[in-house]
């Protein structure tokens, strides 16, 4: 591993993560709460970051293990020094409790310890939104679109980062991919912002929704989420944007440039739409012909917005779905194994993945009734070439892993098997809310430190889509080039 590099990547990160800290510091002094709390922490980091960045990285060429590792790096070091606020400030003494809600902040997960979270100073709540709406479309990426001149191997780092199987530019410069996708990113949380503020939310609340919207993290400012503003205007707005958020970015880009066929064309997209419309109408007639819920708008709306919030990992709750039927639950479940689409700030498996899987369990099994035939899979069009199937078939296997793991580790603390298994399955698919006595009413501050830790490291993984962080576990990786 290129250590000069890495090192300057990671100082690099930590200096625009302490001036990302400036906007919660001049909320929480203009409340008279927590500014100083925020004044500390991103001095410390600050001061990390510069130590870091006097490692000379001139000369030096990024491999793709370098990328690799100092994507993985960068996401612990951010979350590390991110909880630094949630201490200072008091509200969450415990750093393991600090680390876990940073963690779900940066990897967009909106799983929290916090027992009450209207009653949180200003700047902990703007900065809790903030950590999800720079973790949703990539902390790199952000440094890509600030800096763009981090040397030709800078590619690395957003394969390494952006969710997906297939990685594509959609220019040749990094650079100016990153401040696409940024201005697209931007441009919709402006758009949400606006649109909630229309629909009777204050603009601080306004602002914190679009934030975690967006970046579908899921943090909110009220205990009882979106349905305390019980709006049917802006749980549709969030519908609506979360939906968006959860498809392939360069396909928005293409929209933007009307090649309608292109976006048309996508066979993901396609079955994002047909998993949300399908999921949907089953749990209406669910909701219906058994729980004998009215055949109403109402009805309709939570049902739609929570298999939206939860296809696309966002989180948010209109109704506690653990009172709905178990057909209903059971549907739930199964739209966050799925997740939205590759490229997207949604997590989860994603759309891709599952409809190449399908594709090659066909393959295999017209293999068997016609041996001598040949095919190949193709994806919109284009040939999938073997190893991102060999690949994605080796991230499904490890993902099954690490959620059974997950599962044993929270089943220590004895919270019984849904509450376990729904825990684990919820923060390495960057969902947030489980089922259970870990149910969207509930939070997991009963949980013990080692379930904490265990489960932010589960979040790491699921948003990096486990290769980086288990490349950190080989030893080969770090011998110096």
């Amino acid at each position: 591993m290129n250590y000069k590099l890495v090192f300057h990547i990671l100082g690099l990160i930590l200096r625009v993560e302490a001036v990302l800290m400036l906007p919660a510091m001049i909320i929480g002094f203009a409340s008279g709460g927590d500014g100083p709390a925020f004044l500390y922490a991103a001095l410390i980091t600050l001061a990390a970051g510069q130590l870091l960045s006097l490692l000379p990285a001139r000369g030096s060429k990024m491999q793709a293990r370098d990328g690799f590792a100092a994507v993985a790096l960068c996401w612990i070091v951010l979350s590390l020094f991110g909880a630094l606020p949630y201490t200072f400030s008091g509200v969450l003494p415990n750093y393991a409790d600090a680390v876990f809600e940073t963690v779900s902040g940066f990897t967009t997960t909106g799983a929290t310890v916090f027992t009450f979270i209207e009653g949180q100073p200003w700047g902990v709540l703007f900065w809790r939104a903030q950590t999800q709406w720079m973790g949703g479309m990539g902390v790199l990426v952000l440094a890509l679109a600030l800096v763009p001149k981090l040397g030709e191997g800078s590619v690395y780092l957003m394969r390494a980062e952006s969710p997906g199987p297939i990685k594509s530019k959609l220019t040749p410069r990094v650079g100016d991919t990153a401040k696409i996708l940024y201005s697209i990113y931007i441009g919709l949380t402006v758009a949400e912002a606006v649109c909630l503020r229309l629909a009777g939310m204050r603009w601080y609340d306004a602002v914190i929704h679009a934030f975690t919207s967006i970046s579908t993290g899921g943090f909110s400012v009220k205990n009882a989420s979106i349905a305390a503003y019980d709006s049917l205007a802006i749980e549709w707005i969030i519908i609506v944007f979360m939906f968006l958020s959860g498809i392939n970015f360069a396909l928005l880009y293409y929209a933007l440039l009307r090649n309608f066929r292109a976006v048309f064309q996508s066979e993901e997209l396609r079955s994002y739409t047909l998993v949300t419309v399908g999921a949907s109408a089953l749990i209406v007639l669910d909701l219906v012909l058994r729980a004998g819920w009215s055949a109403d708008v109402q009805t309709v709306t939570d049902s739609v917005f929570q298999v939206v919030t939860l296809m696309t990992t966002t989180g948010y709750m209109t109704y506690d779905y653990v009172l709905w039927p178990t057909f209903s639950q059971v549907v739930l479940v199964l739209v966050m194994f799925v997740g939205g689409c590759a490229g997207s700030t949604a997590g989860g498996i994603k759309q891709i993945r599952v409809v190449l899987l399908f594709k090659d369990l066909r393959r295999e099994v017209q293999r068997i009734l016609h041996p001598r035939v040949v095919t190949t899979l193709k994806s919109d069009g284009d040939r999938v070439d073997e190893p991102i199937l060999s690949g994605i078939s080796l991230f499904f296997f490890a993902y099954i892993c690490i959620l059974l793991l997950g599962t044993l580790v929270v089943a220590w603390d004895n919270v019984g098997f849904t509450a376990a298994f729904t825990a684990s399955l919820t923060c390495i698919s960057n969902v947030g809310p489980a089922f259970d006595v870990l149910g969207p009413t509930c939070n997991f501050s009963l949980l013990s430190n080692v379930s904490k830790v265990f489960l932010s490291a589960n979040m790491l993984l699921g948003r990096l889509e486990i290769m980086p962080l288990l490349l950190l576990l080989f030893p080969s990786l770090w011998k110096k080039r």
